[in-house]
């Protein structure tokens, strides 16, 4: 967005509640997200961008919190009965949705079901639930065909898809289209009208909702308590009218500024920057499973020889080794952490090997359409060393460039590249969801009922079921290598390295909660 335009929208954004002008108070936060967010539903996309407003907007029966253990949140507490076969959940006392309507447990229901349709974590809960109903408004049911102890864990989990809860007469719409409302239960309410479409986006505080009582505020857990009257998204591509515009004030927080601005920022003595997710961002790149030419894995494995996570990280976070991580596999750090297959990985990559093995594949120069969102920074400098690495191997490469929004909407397209499919793309995740096999969508062998890139793999889902049953960390760890060495062989996606993302505020706005943004328990001075 150009300067002009932003401060256009910036001036009409200051038209501020009379309640607030009238106490002399400025609770109106105004944020710059990662990307502009293009879809509202977090259902039908992993995007973070939407994830982190759905957070806002929403909420969850349970709610992990910084040492990512699952604790109650919408719901009062549950029973376990039937050696683990029924669990009870009983809903907390005063919970509404922004329409005025009370939430009830047939919604509960029914979104559950309808996230249990899109979310690959949630496959599993929904294959091994037998009934789910409510007999009553503050109670829902679930009987099991088998034990699910993480149940919580699930239900309560910071990746995406996010297990919200909505009206019922929303969630009983088709899970694979957005809903027409962003109707939640959240600290926070969506104001539609004021939706500029790749500039602006708008909430306000929900008076009605009644935060938990008990607990301490730790990232998804405990009290989520609105300081805020206001919050305003402001989409700002380019990184130096946003770095201009929080020094002078007319933003307040900008998620992810671009390594070469950290240090200039950093010296502002109005400024803070801090890294809010201490495990770090994944980048990875994942290919097309189903289209030539990566649906070939010896051409797959050929690509990473010719990978340097260094060279993609310091693309990405700069020259700094503190702010990234290289020599990351399909475990990253953790418990599950192990060295099975790592020898695929160079640090020293050698690319006339790579181009050799290109060749050796059986690749007969087939165009990569390689998609690269201009507008999303991090991801930008993924796709161009990783593309670049692609030519010198000697891949006949489409590079399109395109804004975030429009990628994010075409990477669902399973068609061949000549009918506006697509190839390869660059992205990133938590990294604490890829600690371990069960939230690592990614990594998951089900074809089209995944995600996009869509590989098929018996071998790797047997391996992550065998974990998700075994309780023993020894047994796991011994899985997790036979997966990781599997990983190696089949490449459902290009590990590419961990960085360390920081934010930067205005000295004024305190109370960030560790992990990604969130605006409950935030104030401003």
């Amino acid at each position: 967005m150009r300067r002009r335009r932003f401060l256009q929208l910036a001036g009409a954004g200051l038209a501020m509640p009379a309640v607030v002008r009238a106490a002399g108070k400025d609770r109106v936060l105004r944020f710059v997200p990662q990307a502009d967010l293009a879809l509202l539903d977090p259902i039908v996309t992993t995007a973070f961008v939407t994830r982190n407003h759905g957070f806002m907007v929403f909420d969850t029966l349970y709610g992990v919190d910084d040492a990512y253990v699952a604790r109650p949140q919408m719901v009062a507490g549950h029973v376990v009965e039937q050696d683990g076969l029924l669990w009870r959940l009983t809903l907390r006392d005063g919970l509404r949705f922004h329409d005025g309507e009370p939430v009830r447990g047939r919604d509960v229901v029914a979104s559950l079901k309808r996230w249990g349709s899109r979310d690959l974590y949630g496959f599993d809960l929904i294959a091994a639930i037998d009934e789910m109903t409510a007999p009553t408004d503050d109670e829902v049911q679930i009987r099991l065909k088998r034990p699910f102890p993480t149940l919580p864990d699930v239900l309560g989990k910071a990746n995406t898809n996010m297990p919200c809860i909505m009206p019922e007469r929303l969630a009983k719409l088709d899970p694979f289209k957005p809903v027409p409302e962003v109707i939640g239960s959240g600290p926070f309410k969506f104001l539609a009208a004021e939706r500029v479409p790749g500039a602006r986006n708008v909430y306000e505080r929900f008076a009605a909702y009644v935060p938990r009582e008990d607990g301490t505020p730790s990232f998804l857990a405990g009290p989520k308590v609105a300081h805020l009257d206001r919050v305003e998204w402001r989409t700002i591509p380019d990184a130096a009218t946003a770095a201009a515009a929080l020094q002078t004030g007319e933003i307040d927080w900008w998620e992810q500024p671009i390594p070469d601005l950290v240090a200039s920022l950093a010296r502002d003595r109005d400024l803070r920057t801090e890294v809010q997710d201490e495990a770090g961002f994944l980048g990875l790149m994942r290919v097309n499973h189903l289209q030539p030419p990566f649906n070939n894995p010896a051409l797959r494995r050929a690509l990473l020889m010719g990978l340097s996570q260094a060279d993609v990280m310091t693309a990405v976070a700069g020259d700094d080794p503190k702010m990234w991580r290289d020599g990351i596999g399909y475990m990253t750090p953790g418990p599950m952490t192990n060295d099975a297959g790592m020898e695929r990985l160079s640090r020293t990559p050698d690319l006339a090997k790579a181009k050799a093995a290109v060749q050796a594949s059986g690749y007969r120069g087939e165009r990569v359409v390689f998609m690269a969102p201009t507008d999303f920074a991090s991801i930008n400098a993924m796709s161009e060393v990783t593309a670049d690495m692609f030519r010198r191997i000697g891949l006949n490469v489409d590079y399109q460039a395109l804004d975030w929004g429009t990628m994010a909407q075409r990477w669902g397209s399973t068609q061949p590249v000549e009918a506006g499919g697509w190839s390869a793309m660059c992205t990133f995740t938590t990294a604490v969801s890829t600690i371990t096999p069960a939230d690592n969508k990614f990594i998951r062998g089900i074809g089209t009922k995944g995600i996009y890139g869509w590989p098929t793999s018996t071998a790797l889902e047997a391996m992550r079921d065998e974990y998700l049953t075994t309780t023993d960390q020894t047994a796991q760890l011994a899985i997790c290598r036979r997966l990781q060495e599997q990983a190696f062989e089949e490449v459902p996606y290009l590990p590419l390295g961990i960085f360390f993302q920081p934010t930067a505020r205005r000295g004024t706005v305190t109370g960030l909660m560790k992990g990604f943004p969130l605006f409950y328990n935030v104030r401003k001075a």
